[in-house]
C-alpha cells in the first residue's frame, strides 16, 4: 500500500510507501552472507563495514544506526524496510533495489547507487554527500529535508521524483531523463552541469530567476549590459 501526496498543477505527485513492520526478531548472526536472506529483522547498530552481502535480500526489516563503510551490497534487495540513522563512506549498492523503504536520517559519503532501482522510496533527514545514481532509476521517490551534496543523476530517468525542504549542492543533471519531477520545494537549487536536461521539471518563478546564468551558459547565450 502506497500513500500519493498532493501534487500541484501540472505535476503527478509521488507515491509514498506505508510501512507497517511486523513484531522483528533481533538479529543475533555475524557479518553478512553473499545473497544472504534477512526477513522480519532488527539489526539495531551493527557494524557491516567492510563486509560482503552482494545479492542479498533484506524483507521487512529495520537497520537501525548501522555502520555502512565500504559495505558490499550490489544488486542486494530491499524491501519493505527502515533505514535510520545509518552512517558510512563507500557503501556500493550498485544496481541494487530499493522499494517501498523509508531512509531517515542519514550520514552517507560516496554512496554507489549507479544502474540501481529505486521505487516508492523516502529519504528524509540526514546528509549525503558525493551520491552516484548514474544511470539509476527512479520512481516514485521524495528527498525531503536532506542535504545532498555534489549528487550526480547523470543518464538517470526521475519520474514522480520530489524535493521538499531539499537542499541540492552541485547536482549533475547530465544526460538526465525528468517526468513529473517537482523541484519548487527545494531549500536551495544549485545544478553544475546539466541543466539544459529540466525539461520534464516543475521550479518556481524565484528558482528560475537563480538558474539563469547556468541556463545562459548551458544554452550558449551570452548576455551583456
Amino acid at each position: 500500500m502506497a500513500r500519493r501526496a498532493v501534487g500541484g498543477p501540472g505535476v503527478k505527485a509521488a507515491r509514498r510507501p506505508e510501512l507497517r513492520l511486523p513484531a522483528l526478531e533481533r538479529y543475533e548472526g555475524g557479518g553478512l552472507e553473499p545473497d544472504g536472506d534477512y526477513d522480519g529483522l532488527e539489526f539495531l547498530e551493527a557494524d557491516f563495514a567492510g563486509q560482503d552481502g552482494a545479492g542479498a535480500r533484506f524483507m521487512d526489516c529495520a537497520l537501525t544506526g548501522c555502520a555502512l563503510d565500504e559495505v558490499w551490497l550490489t544488486r542486494a534487495r530491499v524491501l519493505d524496510s527502515v533505514l535510520a540513522g545509518v552512517r558510512g563512506v563507500g557503501a556500493d549498492l550498485a544496481e541494487a533495489t530499493l522499494r517501498d523503504v523509508e531512509v531517515t536520517d542519514a550520514r552517507l559519503g560516496g554512496t554507489q547507487l549507479h544502474g540501481a532501482a529505486l521505487e516508492r522510496v523516502v529519504i528524509r533527514g540526514g546528509k549525503i554527500d558525493f551520491l552516484n545514481l548514474r544511470s539509476a532509476r527512479l520512481k516514485d521517490v521524495v528527498f525531503e529535508g536532506c542535504v545532498l551534496v555534489e549528487p550526480d543523476f547523470g543518464g538517470a530517468r526521475l519520474e514522480r521524483v520530489e524535493f521538499v525542504d531539499c537542499a541540492l549542492k552541485g547536482a549533475d543533471l547530465t544526460g538526465v531523463t525528468l517526468v513529473d519531477v517537482d523541484l519548487r520545494g527545494a531549500a536551495s537549487l544549485e545544478i553544475a552541469r546539466g541543466a539544459d536536461r529540466l525539461s520534464g521539471a516543475v521550479i518556481s518563478p524565484s528558482q528560475l530567476l537563480d538558474l539563469a546564468p547556468v541556463l545562459a551558459g548551458e544554452l550558449g547565450i551570452r548576455v551583456e549590459g
